[in-house]
């Protein structure tokens, strides 16, 4: 389990926003397969930039962290009121409620090597929480480096009994794929494969009352 010096990620993550560093990769992987106006929970949400993002875009987002010093930097930047200080092992429905947060959701996401700082006991509780708080047709998306804890095999461990199953594993946030060798990974789980995506015209758009095809 790593301990991490917060104080200097914190002002790491503050210098790579003003230099306008691209920090918003994770939140756009995960509006592709949200429905719009979706509700999500960062768990780990560092500086915040995934949940500005995800608001932006239009979803009902909110983050939580356990490090003050990463909080504050999010309340400089954006809106402090989407932001809570408790840690990732505590999303039980009745924690998040005293913390004034829903207890639904469509998505989680925990990004960012997050799952690295926990114990494989708190990992599992962590699958087991967010099974309870997706819906149906929700998703849980967790970005790590593949090769410390938290990795592929951790997580696959961690959602056994859950009701969550892998539904995908890419090899960052651009759709690569994975595989044994690559150094990070994305992985999506949801309560069941039979997983409808939101509904879309998808390539196919209604003009006048027929559809057209755009190759057409």
């Amino acid at each position: 389990m790593i301990t991490p010096d917060l104080q200097q990620y914190a002002q790491k993550m503050r210098d790579l926003a003003t230099a306008g560093v691209d920090l918003e990769t994770d939140a756009r992987f995960l509006d592709a397969l949200l429905p719009r106006r979706a509700r999500v929970l960062d768990l780990g949400c560092g500086i915040g930039a995934a949940v500005n993002a995800l608001r932006r875009a239009g979803h009902l987002a909110w983050g939580i962290d356990t490090s003050g010093e990463v909080l504050q930097v999010a309340a400089e930047l954006f809106d402090p009121a989407w932001y809570r200080r408790m840690p990732v092992t505590d999303i039980g429905s009745a924690q998040l409620q005293q913390a004034g947060l829903i207890q639904r959701y469509d998505g989680l996401l925990m990004a960012g090597n997050v799952a690295a700082f926990l114990s494989a006991r708190e990992l599992a509780g962590v699958f087991r929480q967010a099974g309870a708080l997706l819906d149906p047709q929700g998703v849980f998306i967790l970005g790590t480096t593949a090769a410390v804890f938290g990795g592929p095999a951790d997580q696959d461990r961690a959602a056994e009994g859950t009701g969550l199953q892998l539904l995908g594993r890419y090899a960052d946030w651009h759709l690569r794929p994975f595989t044994p060798d690559s150094p990070w990974c994305v992985s999506i789980f949801a309560p069941t494969t039979a997983r409808q995506l939101p509904g879309a015209p998808d390539g196919i758009f209604v003009l006048g009352g027929q559809v057209a095809h755009p190759d057409r």
